[in-house]
């Protein structure tokens, strides 16, 4: 049984079953939240609602975000249940990479219809919620490729550029009620995903282009999200937070010139 005190905060995290959404949802749990998991994966949902073992903290709901009527009736599930919305972090999203040749209109409707879609649908459905209780905060889960064009990534980076001015468009209008937007551009995290599907040439070359040289955790994520969502940040508004290691900031980085500038004896 799910509680109904009415006075601790929400969180609403989309694709919060797994990977950087779970890291995010256990953020906001560990800080006294009470966490809606919505998640197209009803199978993956089922196992981490068990595992995090806090029926009354927590409410799973499966939930395609690109279904308008899917959303609705979960975010009445959540008002119902909870009372209350105070945070929405838009995290759910899917890719497809290929060369844009090879890219199929129904494939870039898939990606287009989840990373965009799914952003509007769920902050429209959860703003009246918000807005009884004074307003909250929503972060967008963009990318860096939503920053930065890369090979194989026209209907994810189209998707993710057009979530960064979603972004500012909801700031400038939702914040007239109390309600700021922002926007994390993670560049690469270690997920079970992305080890699956990163080679290790792949893992080199991003280890060569990060200042850090290395991959993001998906706790370091779930920490800017928790930041973003806080008072400490209540005049941050309409803003987009890279988290990427120094990505997105260091241009072209030929791997050569880094391994110079690198050298102690230049330093």
């Amino acid at each position: 049984m799910v509680s109904n005190d009415s006075s601790t905060p929400v969180a609403v995290v989309t694709g919060g079953a797994r990977g950087i959404g779970l890291a995010i949802a256990r953020w906001f749990l560990a800080r006294g939240h009470r966490g809606a998991l919505l998640d197209i994966d009803a199978d993956t949902l089922t196992r981490t609602a068990t595992a995090l073992n806090d029926p009354d903290h927590v409410l799973a709901l499966h939930c395609d975000v690109s279904s308008p009527l899917q959303v609705q009736a979960a975010v009445d599930n959540v008002a119902a249940t909870f009372g209350r919305i105070d945070a929405l972090v838009n995290n759910a999203g899917v890719a497809v990479f290929k060369p844009i040749g090879k890219t199929s209109f129904e494939e870039w409707r898939y990606v287009l219809g989840t990373n965009l879609d799914g952003a509007f649908l769920c902050t429209q459905a959860c703003v009246p919620v918000m807005t009884r209780t004074g307003g909250g905060s929503v972060v967008n889960i963009a990318s860096i490729s939503g920053l930065r064009a890369s090979t194989l990534r026209v209907a994810y980076g189209t998707s993710k550029a057009a979530l960064i001015h979603l972004t500012k468009q909801q700031a400038v209008e939702l914040g007239n009620v109390g309600i700021r937007v922002n926007a994390i551009a993670p560049g690469p995290v270690d997920t079970e995903m992305a080890k699956l599907v990163h080679s290790v040439a792949i893992r080199s070359d991003y280890y060569d282009a990060i200042p850090l040289n290395r991959y993001g955790e998906t706790g370091e994520i779930a920490s800017a999200v928790g930041f973003l969502c806080s008072p400490a940040a209540s005049y941050v508004n309409g803003q987009v937070l890279a988290v990427d290691g120094g990505f997105d900031a260091a241009g072209v980085g030929l791997p050569t010139l880094r391994a110079r500038a690198g050298d102690p004896e230049n330093a």
